[in-house]
């Protein structure tokens, strides 16, 4: 019996991508992608949700890519602009969920400590979570079993009566091994279906 829904937080329920902000940057898209793909890179930023410091993640960039260095600063300086808005459709879902009283909810987010209170700022639903487990404030993230198991220990959930949430298919995975059922949430619809296959909705 599910007690206990946990959701992934970026391209769940909010819209964040850098795009948003290097679309403004650079007048060509292809230098755009060979910027993200080549320099401010996925892995990269991944440190940082892992605990790094936004200022020595920042540097060691420069460090190597001199001549791109206000490029490289802008990630950081100017991160809120890439938010985008809430994913309505799923904000939606976790009201409907929060509104039955029948589940405990929680977030298990792979996210900078530094940037996280700029998001708990700007949506309130954040505060709807009955606990929030930010990666970057544990200095462990997913897919490792030990991120996972710090939210299962720290609010007493079992994996058999959790159902988990996440865009990310290798975070999915993970959670399967664990014995924690999982969405890989592609639209809000589809999340939707989701839940009411598993009369969760």
């Amino acid at each position: 019996m599910t007690k206990t829904i946990i959701f992934d937080l970026g391209a769940v329920l909010i819209d964040w991508n850098p795009h948003y902000l290097y679309r403004k940057i650079f007048d060509e898209e292809a230098k755009m992608l060979h910027f993200l793909e080549n320099i401010c890179t996925p892995d990269w930023n991944e440190e940082q949700d892992a605990g790094r410091s936004l200022e020595e993640a920042t540097q060691l960039l420069i460090d190597r890519h001199p001549e791109q260095e206000e490029n490289i600063r802008a990630f950081y300086g100017r991160w809120d602009e890439m938010l985008g808005g809430a994913i309505e459709g799923t904000v939606d879902v976790f009201r409907e969920l929060k509104e039955s009283g029948k589940y405990n909810l929680y977030a298990l987010t792979n996210w900078s400590a530094e940037t996280f209170p700029i998001a708990q700022e700007r949506y309130e639903f954040l505060n709807w979570f009955d606990g929030i487990v930010v990666s970057g404030t544990e200095k462990d993230r997913k897919p490792f079993d030990s991120f996972y198991h710090t939210l299962l220990t720290r609010f007493d959930v079992h994996p058999s009566e959790a159902v988990f949430i996440d865009d990310n298919l290798r975070n999915v995975k993970a959670a399967e091994k664990l014995g924690i059922d999982s969405i890989h949430f592609t639209s809000p619809e589809a999340l939707r279906e989701a839940l009411k296959e598993r009369e969760i909705l």
